[in-house]
C-alpha cells in the first residue's frame, strides 16, 4: 500500500489535522515535509503555541530508515506542538511510533473523538507563562 497523507491547517482552532496511511519512502517523507510547512504558514496562533491531531490508525509498519526520518520530524522544534494526539491502531505500528517519539510528549487514543477532547481540555501546565 503506497503512502498517502494528508495535512489540514485549522488557524480558528490552533489545530493541525494529519492522516497517514501505508508505507512510506524518504521522497514520501519529504513531501510531507513540505506539506506540513505549507500548513503550518498558515496559523494564526504564536510559535508553538498549535495542538496536533495525527491519525495513523491506517499506517503499516514502517522500514527502520523511514522510523528514523520520522523522528527526525518530530524532533524539529519549528514545528513542535504543545499538545500532540495520535489516534492509532492496536497494531506493531504503534510500537514503532512510541520509538519515533523518543521521549516526547504524546499521548495515542484508539478513536478521534477522544483525541480532540485531549487536545482541546484547559490544562494548566499547559498555559505558558
Amino acid at each position: 500500500m503506497a503512502a498517502h497523507f494528508t495535512v489540514r491547517a485549522e488557524p480558528s482552532r490552533d489545530l493541525i489535522r494529519i492522516s497517514m496511511s501505508g508505507f512510506f519512502s524518504p521522497d514520501d517523507i519529504q513531501a510531507f515535509r513540505d506539506t506540513r510547512a505549507a500548513e503550518h504558514a498558515r496559523l494564526t496562533c504564536g510559535p508553538n503555541q498549535h495542538v496536533t491531531l495525527n491519525d495513523v490508525s491506517a499506517m503499516k509498519v514502517q522500514a527502520q530508515d523511514v522510523v528514523a526520518a520520522f523522528q527526525d520530524l518530530l524532533a524539529d522544534p519549528v514545528y513542535r506542538s504543545r499538545k500532540l494526539a495520535f489516534v492509532v491502531d492496536r497494531t506493531l505500528a504503534r510500537s514503532q511510533l512510541m520509538r519515533a517519539l523518543n521521549g516526547r510528549t504524546a499521548r495515542c487514543f484508539e478513536n478521534r473523538v477522544e483525541a480532540e477532547q485531549w487536545l482541546f481540555a484547559h490544562d494548566p501546565e499547559m498555559v505558558a507563562a
